[in-house]
């Protein structure tokens, strides 16, 4: 499909209360054969998911360890969680340290997640992921862990408000670029 027709599928789905702010943007529409296009998505004519540009708002994480040390990301722990770290243990562990050490763990599995989803997002080609989301529900690209199927999905009109609201727990332990969109979304 070409850029400007998949282009103007994206904005007829766009929530009508972002019309005019997001635009999808791919400044060359000739590609060499050894490179992917580059692609933008933009609010308010200002460039916002451009992998390359180091300057913009969005914080990209370098290493799992800024993850796990990020204030802003909270992860809920369950009960399941803390059985899983007292059967692997095998033995005595005080019920504090039980969940220390499964917040630990589940906060490595996030940062393991995040960075992947990172790196596969500065690899992907924007187009080969806004034809999948074209063509995939919107419920799989609101869970699925592919970061630019999650903001085209937010971004979707199809998505109502009461859903949205419904999806801030949810949004907690996603990539500040989706926490973005969402927060957008919102309209914060």
């Amino acid at each position: 499909m070409s850029w400007s027709k998949l282009k103007q599928q994206l904005e007829g789905f766009l929530s009508p209360a972002l019309n005019g702010r997001v635009e999808y943007r791919a400044p060359g529409y000739r590609y060499l054969p050894d490179k992917s296009g580059i692609c933008y998505i933009s609010v308010d004519k200002k460039n916002v998911l451009n992998m390359s540009d180091k300057t913009n708002a969005i914080r990209w994480y370098q290493t799992e360890l800024e993850i796990k040390n990020d204030p802003d990301i909270q992860i809920p722990i369950t009960s399941d969680d803390i059985e899983a770290v007292r059967q692997a243990t095998k033995g005595p562990v005080p019920e504090d340290r039980l969940i220390v050490m499964a917040r630990s763990r589940k906060s490595t599995e996030h940062a393991k997640e995040l960075m992947s989803a990172q790196a596969a997002l500065t690899k992907s080609n924007f187009i080969v992921v806004a034809n999948k989301f074209l063509t995939t529900p919107i419920e799989e690209s609101l869970e699925s862990k592919d970061m630019v199927l999650n903001i085209l999905a937010l971004l979707d009109r199809r998505v109502g408000k009461k859903r949205i609201l419904s999806m801030s727990e949810m949004m907690q332990l996603k990539h500040p670029v989706v926490q973005y969109f969402y927060e957008l979304r919102r309209g914060k």
